[in-house]
């Protein structure tokens, strides 16, 4: 019996996707432009020889990068392509749902207004769910902006910080000593049920907790916690667990998936550790058993904070630690990597980027094999579940026997 491990590079765009312009982000690219930033800044070319090694960049050039300012690294072993969307959504639930057999093809609600984002009736309504009242921010924002600009009011008045974004979400930021995580946790719990109850089609309330004395420190910490809706029907991850599998989850990844379908959850901050723990978990893995990981800190840190040096970096590192992954698989283990949707760090605002994904597999003794573009995120759903002897998703096609051959 097989193991599996899916490392998600969250927010790692390789090309505006086919409908890229509905989205207005038709220019985007973000591997393409960060690596140019890259050259241009620090005076060389970004160095991944595993990951071209995995064919990164035959996908990235297929999916539309005619030069990339990188050293170059031909395919040597290992499985490439690139992925279009079919979700309507260019975020997290969207993509990491879509990729385990479950595309979102409805619409998510949104907070549209960019100043006044929260109605004054949703206010009044969520402070009498929690007890609290009031808001400070009620706007579209940065995470990192927003607590530099209101985290020391907030810490005196111990109202919470809300905020939101293009995507389907409600943050709050607050301050862990000062309020309390577990107030926090509870806030947000409460918030959850409010936004069910309304059946606004929020995916999403984030808990967003910060440290620090004053605007000059404050800091957001490793803490956060996704309060998601449910996947709309069961994922492959539901089809592993109920088959008798394992399902770890590393990082966020249980909680984009309400944790349905998770047999456990580890949690882990910063790069380093996702990885630490990924090989942990994995080199103890039994057969039948899937480790998910979701590397936040590229989306987090460096996307939405407009860093393309910093991305680039962590490009680098993660590549640096491939060939250790690479020794953790026996003959009949598989390594996924993909991403679940851009995040240009060049581009205008501070949100994601509607992008084809990379879809890279590497196997001990694997040979290289091109699988061009795929319509959606979901065929590596489909693929999982040939791997594991399970029934196959409604959406996806497997690429499994062309990896195996």
């Amino acid at each position: 019996m097989a193991r599996a491990l899916i490392m998600v590079i969250d927010g790692f765009g390789i090309g505006a996707a086919p409908d890229a312009e509905s989205f207005g982000d038709i220019g985007a690219n973000t591997f393409a432009n960060l690596a140019k930033e890259f050259l241009q800044q620090e005076g060389r070319s970004l160095a991944l020889p595993n990951l071209g090694g995995m064919g990164l960049f035959e996908a990235a050039k297929a999916a539309g990068a005619e030069d990339l300012a990188v050293q170059s690294q031909a395919a040597t072993s290992g499985a490439f392509g690139y992925a279009a969307e079919v979700s309507s959504g260019k975020d997290t639930p969207s993509g990491h749902w879509e990729m385990m057999g479950v595309p979102v093809l409805f619409d998510w609600g949104y907070f549209s207004d960019k100043t006044d984002s929260f109605s004054k009736e949703l206010l009044e309504q969520i402070s009498i769910r929690t007890g609290i009242e009031g808001g400070l921010g009620n706007c579209h924002a940065s995470g990192t902006t927003i607590i530099a600009e209101l985290g020391e009011q907030h810490m005196q008045t111990g109202i919470p910080i809300l905020y939101t974004s293009a995507d389907s979400v409600l943050q709050v930021a607050a301050h862990e000593k000062t309020f309390g995580l577990d107030n926090l946790y509870r806030y947000c719990e409460q918030v959850r049920e409010l936004l069910n109850d309304l059946d606004l089609n929020i995916g999403r309330v984030i808990a967003r907790p910060f440290i620090g004395d004053d605007a000059s420190n404050f800091q957001r910490t490793g803490n956060r916690r996704d309060y998601s809706i449910l996947p709309p029907s069961p994922t492959v991850l539901d089809q592993l667990h109920d088959a008798g599998g394992t399902v770890v989850s590393v990082g966020k990844i249980a909680d984009i998936f309400a944790h349905q379908g998770i047999s456990r959850k580890i949690k882990a901050t910063g790069l380093d550790q996702l990885v630490d723990t990924s090989l942990v978990e994995f080199e103890s893995a039994i057969d039948n058993t899937l480790v998910f990981t979701n590397l936040v800190n590229f989306d987090q840190d460096y996307g939405h904070r407009r860093d393309p040096i910093g991305y680039g970096q962590a490009l680098e590192y993660f590549d640096s630690r491939l060939p250790e992954i690479f020794s953790r698989l026996n003959d009949d283990d598989f390594l996924f990597l993909i991403a679940d949707h851009g995040c240009d760090p060049t581009w205008h605002g501070s949100d994601h980027t509607r992008e084809y994904v990379p879809i890279l597999a590497w196997a001990p003794n694997m040979q290289r094999i091109d699988l061009g573009e795929r319509k959606t995120f979901a065929d590596l759903g489909a693929t999982v579940a040939d791997i594991f002897a399970l029934q196959s998703p409604k959406y996806g096609t497997s690429f499994k026997s062309l990896i195996t051959s």
